[in-house]
């Protein structure tokens, strides 16, 4: 296990006290998110050194150059890493590393490095969601232990987080467009070094609570709904998946599926948690996709202070690679990733008295400029490290905003890989929003038979 000496030991202790489950905090406290805090929570201010700069409002403008739809393929192209992290050196950087990015370090000390760029602090999002998030700061609190909230619309709910089960509703309810389309891969990376496309797919996926004007009272808690379709492998192709997620922990997740040997629609009430991802042929759980993707109440969270780190970010030079060069044998390319020192919310989840879960353990890294998670450490049953995740985000600044879709679960004790979303080569588009009976297994049904 690494120190946690660089994790800041006030805020921790402060943390440790805080109540299990409680309203908004107070207007005095809040009124921070236009002085010494971004409009998102984020610290306005430089670090000590100046390595971690001061943000100035993100990049909000429309880039030059090509795109995947509307993802730049390309930003900061001119710079150069200002140093690299390799197993030979990596010693002198430890407490910027997160567990998992150390023990990629050793296992693959002759191609897996860091190359660390100039931090830029690209966050940004459009001013109605500054407003909603103010008020969020007040009125959202959390309820049913902490895995239900309400109160909250249009924003971050809690971007003056006091437990770690906050921080993760911030990013569940993360900024995003809303509506988006994409096509996408899954690519298996197996323990002989080769690779397999698991499944190509396209995917409309819809964001209620950031709909024009949502409101706590008019928005209906489903902060989340998807229906994707297979396109490749041939014999998968037309293979449907619906997914609703909603805050209220009575109204767990719904889903649906179609299969073409069964040539009919039917519930999937396992498509969550640690139930194997089929969408890639099994090679990662569920709730790995995109970093967290699920519900909240198979864990206790813990806050355990912000850190200090080294994390994957302004990743548009690896989305706009193709997939052959973004991808190495073991791992993703070095050449084509880009890391840089961000502050990030360090967040200890455990499996929770009469749960199960295959991973008991995980460490998740979340960005606070975006509330982005960026890196998860994943323990067995022993508390030995056993797989690390790692998200590419890219900044979209049409909506304007920072994303991430694309997660790679490493297993370190089976020596694979599973790059989830994949976007090389694909495309991404922000569209108008559809009608909510698209995201039905009715509507599936419809067209199946059509």
């Amino acid at each position: 296990m690494k120190s946690t000496s660089s994790i800041l030991a006030g805020v921790a202790a402060l943390l440790i006290v805080a109540p299990q489950v409680q309203a908004g905090v107070s207007a005095e406290e809040a009124a921070r998110l236009s002085v010494d805090l971004t409009p998102l929570g984020g610290e306005k201010a430089a670090n000590a050194d100046g390595s971690i700069p001061a943000w100035t409002g993100g990049m909000t403008e429309m880039l030059p150059g090509d795109y995947i739809g509307d993802i730049p393929k390309s930003i900061f192209a001119d710079e150069k890493p200002l140093y690299q992290v390799t197993a030979q050196n990596m010693s002198q950087y430890q407490a910027l590393l997160s567990d998992g990015v150390q023990a990629m370090l050793q296992k693959y000390p002759d191609s897996f490095r860091l190359d660390v760029y100039p931090t830029h602090r690209t966050m940004a999002a459009p001013q109605s969601v500054y407003d909603n998030t103010l008020a969020n700061a007040t009125r959202c609190k959390l309820i049913e232990g902490g895995y239900s909230v309400e109160g909250c619309a249009g924003g971050i709910p809690f971007p003056i987080p006091q437990e770690g089960v906050e921080v993760m509703w911030n990013f569940l309810m993360r900024v995003e467009a809303p509506s988006i389309e994409y096509t996408f891969k899954n690519i298996v990376g197996n323990a002989d070094g080769s690779h397999t496309l698991a499944t190509r797919n396209d995917i409309s996926f819809q964001y209620p609570q950031y709909y024009k004007d949502a409101t706590p009272q008019d928005w209906s808690g489903e902060y989340s709904m998807f229906r994707f379709n297979t396109l490749e492998p041939p014999f998968k192709a037309g293979e449907s998946l619906v997914v609703r997620d909603s805050i209220d922990r009575d109204q767990p997740r719904q889903a649906w599926q179609y299969l073409l040997g069964q040539r009919r629609v039917r519930r999937a009430p396992t498509v969550s948690y640690d139930t194997p991802d089929f969408v890639a042929s099994g090679a990662n759980y569920f709730d790995e996709v995109q970093g967290f993707f699920g519900s909240v109440d198979r864990f206790n969270w813990t806050l355990k202070g912000k850190q200090e780190l080294l994390v994957p970010y302004n990743t548009n030079n690896f989305v706009g690679a193709s997939l052959d060069d973004a991808l190495s044998t073991y791992h993703l390319n070095p050449d084509h990733m880009r890391w840089e020192k961000h502050r990030v919310w360090v967040v200890e989840a455990n499996v929770a008295d009469g749960k199960r879960h295959a991973v008991p353990k995980r460490t998740y890294y979340v960005d606070e400029d975006s509330w982005l998670v960026l890196l998860v450490d994943g323990y067995d049953a022993e508390d030995k490290l056993w797989r690390t995740s790692m998200v590419t985000p890219f900044v979209v600044p049409k909506i304007p905003t920072l994303m991430m879709k694309t997660a790679t679960v490493f297993n370190l004790q089976a020596n694979t890989m599973s790059v989830i979303q994949a976007l090389n080569e694909e495309n991404f588009r922000i569209v108008e929003t559809k009608p909510e009976t698209f995201f039905t297994g009715d509507a599936v049904a419809a067209e199946a038979i059509r």
